[in-house]
């Protein structure tokens, strides 16, 4: 099961305020024992939101909004997807995490057997597809 486990934004990353060294050095710590156990998938951190957009969706109109947007406590600042087991391992993971405050949401990803006989065989045979193009981006740009 995939997991994304989503850092909340709090007053310091919607300043702009960057880790400090031991900080960053604990997280780099952190990582290297999910990536060690088969964990880590992907992990990055978030530009405050005052970098941001959003993007509302009514029919065919879009109506884009520039950041800083104020619901703090709503914002995302960073995130890593996992593959774990099941949602007890993911929670035992993220209470390690070396954050001294602060809060994560851990929500499971959706895997194609998730959506059932909707997800027809072409649209399954699509999204292979699509994630082979992404793989072979990802071996060219080297990231």
């Amino acid at each position: 099961m995939r997991f994304i486990v989503m850092v909340k934004a709090n007053k310091d990353t919607e300043a702009g305020i960057l880790p400090t060294t031991e900080q960053l050095a604990d997280m780099g710590k952190f990582n290297d024992e999910l990536v060690k156990a088969g964990i880590m998938l992907a992990g990055e951190g978030l530009h405050d939101s005052s970098k941001g957009v959003r993007i509302g969706f009514d029919g065919k109109k879009r109506t884009v909004r520039d950041g800083p947007f104020t619901e703090t406590k709503e914002l995302v600042a960073g995130f890593w997807i996992w593959q774990v087991k099941n949602k007890a391992d993911a929670i035992e993971w993220a209470k390690r995490i070396p954050f001294q405050e602060g809060e994560v949401e851990i929500r499971q990803v959706f895997e194609e057997e998730d959506f059932g006989k909707e997800f027809t065989p072409e649209l399954r045979e699509q999204e292979r597809r699509q994630r082979a193009a992404i793989d072979k981006n990802k071996q060219r740009s080297g990231k």
